[in-house]
C-alpha cells in the first residue's frame, strides 16, 4: 500500500484516502461533466461553475481565507435533544472531537466519512454525467444504540455570475439577487437580475440579465429554508456556528437583495442501530426554459433511486475510461499513476485548462491555445470525438495570417493576442497528435472560420500556422521571441522584435518534422520539400550560433546578447533548449549527449530537473519577469515539472533509458511528495513545480492539478516507456524500460482494437527486441497496422 502520514491509496489505486483532515494544504478533487464543473476539497470546500469559472460561477470560494478552504458545500447534523451539531465534512466545525475521519477522493466523486456523537456519516459529492447539477448524497447510521432525533442542514454561499466582478464590485452586485421558495415544487430558487460580461475590468454597464436559475432541494421533507446569508449565519458568526442551526429554526428568508445563500433544513428520526439515506440536489437551468422542472426531470432527479443510478453510471464511466490503458510492471508507483491518477489528472486538465483550481482562480486565463492543443494528448486515446470538437472550436481563434489568440473565454468568445512566439505552433502539434491516434484524415477537409473573417479547411489552418511561424523569424532565420515563448516569464527578451528564441527554433523544427508523414499521405510534395529545406536551415543556423561549448544558449536578446551562457552569473543554463535540441532531431549526437549531460550535472535535483540555474537573485530588466520571481520558485529556478518531463522524453530518444526512468521516478507524486509536510500539496497528482534548493522552502510544491506535466508524463509512460508509439500508419511497439524489469504487461485500446502486450526481458536490456510475435506468429516489423487484423484483440509478445 502506498501511503504517507495523512493518507494512502486504496488497494485498487482508484481512491486516495485521507485519514487526517489537517493536511498541510487543502487537498482537492474535481467533479464535472461537459458543461458543469466543480472543485471539491477534502473538507467540503471549493466552488462550482457552468461553462466558465470567470463569467458564470455559481458558488463562492474565498482565496487566502482564514480559516482555510472557506466557504464550501456543507451538510451539518444536529442532535435535537442535546443541541450538539457537527459537519459531515469535518469543516467548518473543526473544533469538534471526531472519532473517525476519512476522505475518499475518487474519479469524479469525493466521499467523506466521519463518526462523532454516536453517528456515522457518509457524505458523497458528485456531478452526474448527464445533467447540470451536483449531488450531495449522505447516509447517517446510529452507533449509540438509541433512537435519535436529528436535524440536517445543507448550505452553500452563492455567487451567480461574473467572479471577477464579484471581487471588485460585490457591495453593488448584491443588489440584483433574488431568492424565493417554490412551495409547489419544494425547492429553493435563486437567480440574479444582472450579469457582467465585460471583456476586461470596466465601469461599463452591460445591462444584461443573468440567464440562469439555481434550484436547491432535498429528497427529505423540507422544514425550513434561508436565502439570506446574513440571517442564516447571524452577526459576528461564521459557517462554523450559524445562528439558524444553533437555534434549530430557519428564518425562511426570501430576498431581492443582499448576500445570497442556499440553505435548507430537514428533520430525521433515526432508529437505534439503523441507517437513513438522503440527498441534496443543486441544479441549474436556463431562464428561457418554459418548464425547467420538466427539462431537469426534477421529480426524478430529487429521488434516491435516480441519484444512486446516476452515481453508478459515473463509476461505470470511469471504469470504462481507465480501461483504455492498463499496465502491470514491477514498479507499483508507476502502475498506480499510469492506471489511474495520471490518466485522471490528464482528463481534468482537458476540461479545466489552467483555469479552475485552488491555484488557478479562473479569473484571468480562460482557455489557452497552447494548453488546449497539448491537453488533447491525455484524452484523445479515449474520447477522440470530444477532442475533434474541441480542436475545431479552438481553430476559430486563429487569424487568416496563421497567428492565433493566446487564450479565449468560452461564453464571450473573446481573448488576447499576446505575441507569444510559440502559440500558433501548438495548432499543428495538436492536430497531428489527433491524426496519429485516429487516422481521421476527414478532419482536414472541414471548414473553420478565422477569427478575423473568412474560412479555410483545417489543413489550410495547419499550414498557415507553420508558415506564420516561419515568417516571424529574424534575418538569420531564428524565430523572434517577441513577448515570450513557452516560458512566459522571458517577456522582456525580445519585445522590440529583434530577440530570438533558440528553444523556439528547436520547437519549430520539431513541429515541421511532425508533419512530414501527413504531407506524404496528402501527396503535398511542394509543401513537404519547402518545409524540409526550412527544417534543415533551422538546424544549420542554430548549431552555428547557439552552441555554447557544453550546452545550447536559451535565447538572444533584442541587443543580440545571449541568454543562458557560461559567461553569465545567473541563468547560465536553461533546460528547454537542451532537451528540445534532441527532441527536434536538430542536434548532432555528440552535442545532444553533452547538452543532456550538462543538465544532469547542473540541474538534476531529488524531485526532478531544475528549469534553469543559477536562479536569478538580481533583476535583469532585459530578461523579464523570471528575474523578479523568488529564486527557486516558479520559472526562476524551480523544479518545473512540465520542463522536467521533456528531459525524460529527450533522454529516452537519446538512448539514456536508465537516466530517463530515474528522473521519471523522482517526479512521480508518490516519490516527489515523500517529505509531505514540506511538499504540502496533493500527493496523488503532479504539481506545476517543486521549490528547488535555491530557496529556503526547498521541497515545497505548488499549483497542483492543472499543469501540462500531466499529459506529458502520461504519454512518456505510455508511448516511450511501455512503448506504444502512435502514427497515422499505425501503432509501433518500442519499449524503453529499466534493465532490472524482467517482464511487464500492458493493454492499450487503439482504433477499435485492444492490443495486449507481454514483454519479457531475460537479458536485462533497456530497449530493442530479440523477437516479436503477433497472435502467436513471428514477425519482423514492430509496426502494427490494426486494420490488417480482423479480431478485436491483438496479442503482442516481445522478448527484448
Amino acid at each position: 500500500m502506498l501511503k504517507n502520514k495523512y493518507g494512502h491509496y486504496s488497494d485498487d489505486g482508484r481512491e486516495f484516502i485521507i485519514t487526517d483532515p489537517r493536511t498541510p494544504r487543502p487537498w482537492f478533487n474535481y467533479m464535472w461533466n461537459e458543461n458543469y464543473g466543480g472543485l471539491i476539497s477534502h473538507t467540503g470546500g471549493g466552488f462550482s461553475f457552468l461553462e466558465t469559472p470567470r463569467d458564470n460561477r455559481l458558488t463562492r470560494m474565498r482565496y487566502n481565507s482564514l480559516p482555510w478552504d472557506r466557504p464550501g458545500r456543507y451538510v451539518i447534523v444536529k442532535d435535537s435533544e442535546t443541541g450538539e451539531y457537527w459537519s459531515l465534512s469535518w469543516a467548518p466545525t473543526i473544533d469538534k472531537k471526531y472519532d473517525l475521519y476519512e476522505c475518499h477522493h475518487g474519479q469524479g466523486y469525493t466521499t467523506i466519512i466521519t463518526e462523532i456523537s454516536g453517528i456515522r456519516g457518509e457524505l458523497t459529492y458528485f456531478v452526474p454525467t448527464d445533467v447540470n447539477a451536483e449531488i450531495w448524497k449522505f447516509k447517517l447510521t446510529d452507533l449509540s444504540g438509541k433512537n435519535r432525533k436529528l436535524e440536517v442542514y445543507a448550505f452553500t454561499e452563492l455567487m451567480m455570475g461574473n467572479a471577477l466582478n464579484d471581487i471588485i464590485n460585490q457591495p453593488n452586485d448584491k443588489h440584483f439577487t433574488e431568492i424565493y421558495f417554490d412551495k409547489s415544487n419544494k425547492t429553493l430558487v435563486a437567480t440574479r437580475r444582472y450579469w457582467v460580461l465585460n471583456r476586461k475590468v470596466s465601469v461599463e454597464q452591460p445591462n444584461l440579465d443573468w440567464k440562469y436559475n439555481i434550484y436547491f432541494s432535498s429528497t427529505l421533507p423540507i422544514t425550513g429554508f434561508d436565502g439570506s446569508l446574513d440571517k442564516f449565519i447571524g452577526k459576528w458568526r461564521s459557517e462554523a456556528n450559524p445562528i439558524a442551526i444553533e437555534n434549530g429554526k430557519m428564518f425562511n428568508t426570501e430576498i431581492t437583495a443582499g448576500d445570497p445563500v442556499a440553505a435548507l433544513q430537514s428533520k430525521i428520526n433515526l432508529q437505534s442501530g439503523k441507517s437513513k439515506e438522503a440527498a441534496f440536489v443543486f441544479a441549474v437551468s436556463n431562464k428561457e426554459d418554459k418548464d425547467p422542472y420538466k427539462t431537469l426531470d426534477w421529480e426524478s432527479l430529487v429521488n434516491l433511486k435516480t441519484i444512486n443510478s446516476k452515481f453508478d453510471n459515473l463509476i461505470l464511466k470511469w471504469k470504462n475510461y481507465l480501461s483504455h490503458v492498463q499496465v502491470s510492471t514491477p514498479d507499483e508507483k508507476f502502475n498506480t499513476m499510469l492506471n489511474v491518477w495520471n490518466q485522471y489528472q490528464a482528463a481534468v486538465t482537458f476540461d479545466m485548462a489552467r483555469n479552475s483550481g485552488y491555484y488557478h482562480g479562473g479569473l484571468l486565463f480562460g482557455t489557452g491555445m497552447r494548453d488546449q492543443f497539448q491537453d488533447i494528448l491525455g484524452v484523445v486515446m479515449v474520447e477522440p470525438d470530444r477532442v475533434k470538437k474541441r480542436l475545431l472550436n479552438a481553430l476559430r481563434f486563429q487569424f487568416k495570417n496563421g497567428s492565433t489568440l493566446h487564450n479565449f473565454f468560452k461564453i464571450t468568445e473573446w481573448g488576447e493576442k499576446t505575441n507569444h512566439s510559440d502559440t500558433p505552433l501548438w495548432v499543428p502539434f495538436g492536430l497531428i497528435e489527433y491524426l496519429n491516434e485516429t487516422a481521421d484524415l476527414s478532419i482536414l477537409d472541414e471548414k473553420v472560420t478565422y477569427y478575423d473573417g473568412g474560412e479555410g479547411s483545417v489543413y489550410e489552418h495547419m499550414k498557415k500556422a507553420i508558415d506564420f511561424a516561419l515568417s516571424a523569424t529574424s534575418e538569420r532565420g531564428i524565430p523572434k521571441i517577441m513577448n515570450g515563448d513557452w516560458n512566459d516569464t522571458l517577456d522582456k527578451v525580445g519585445p522590440k522584435g529583434k530577440g530570438e528564441t533558440i528553444w523556439g527554433a528547436f520547437f519549430l523544427g520539431y513541429v515541421i518534422k511532425k508533419t512530414f508523414e501527413l504531407l506524404r499521405l496528402k501527396k503535398d510534395s511542394k509543401t513537404l520539400n519547402r518545409w524540409k529545406k526550412e527544417y534543415e536551415k533551422i538546424g544549420k543556423i542554430v548549431n552555428e550560433v547557439a552552441w555554447d561549448g557544453d550546452w545550447y544558449i536559451r535565447a538572444f536578446k533584442d541587443d543580440a546578447s545571449p541568454l543562458g551562457t557560461k559567461k553569465a552569473r545567473q541563468g547560465k543554463i536553461f533546460i528547454n533548449s537542451q532537451t528540445w535540441s534532441v527532441i527536434s532531431g536538430l542536434t548532432p549526437k555528440e552535442r545532444g549527449d553533452k547538452a543532456l549531460n550538462s543538465v544532469k550535472i547542473l540541474l538534476a535535483r531529488p524531485n526532478g530537473i531544475q528549469i534553469c540555474w543559477p536562479s536569478y537573485t538580481k533583476v535583469e530588466e532585459n530578461v523579464g519577469l523570471i528575474s523578479r520571481c523568488v529564486p527557486g520558485k516558479k520559472e526562476n529556478g524551480a523544479i518545473f515539472n512540465h520542463a522536467s518531463s521533456w528531459f525524460v522524453l529527450a533522454s529516452i530518444m537519446n538512448g539514456d533509458v536508465e537516466g530517463a526512468y530515474d528522473i521519471y521516478s523522482r517526479m512521480m507524486p508518490p516519490n516527489s511528495s515523500a517529505r509531505i509536510d514540506k511538499y504540502e500539496v496533493e500527493p496523488y497528482v503532479y504539481a506545476e513545480y517543486v521549490t528547488s534548493p535555491d530557496h529556503p522552502t526547498e521541497g515545497q510544491a505548488s499549483h497542483s492539478w492543472l499543469t501540462g506535466t500531466a499529459v506529458w508524463m502520461l504519454r512518456n509512460g505510455i508511448d516511450f516507456i511501455l512503448g506504444f508509439r502512435t502514427s497515422i500508419k499505425g501503432l509501433m511497439i518500442n519499449p524503453n524500460i529499466p534493465s532490472k524489469w524482467k517482464e511487464y504487461s500492458a493493454t492499450r485500446k487503439f482504433r477499435g482494437k485492444t492490443i495486449i502486450l507481454s514483454v519479457k526481458n531475460p537479458y536485462g536490456k533497456n530497449t530493442g527486441f530479440t523477437s516479436i510475435k503477433i497472435n502467436g506468429e513471428s514477425v519482423e516489423d514492430n509496426l502494427i497496422k490494426v486494420e490488417d487484423y480482423k479480431d478485436t484483440v491483438i496479442n503482442v509478445e516481445i522478448v527484448l
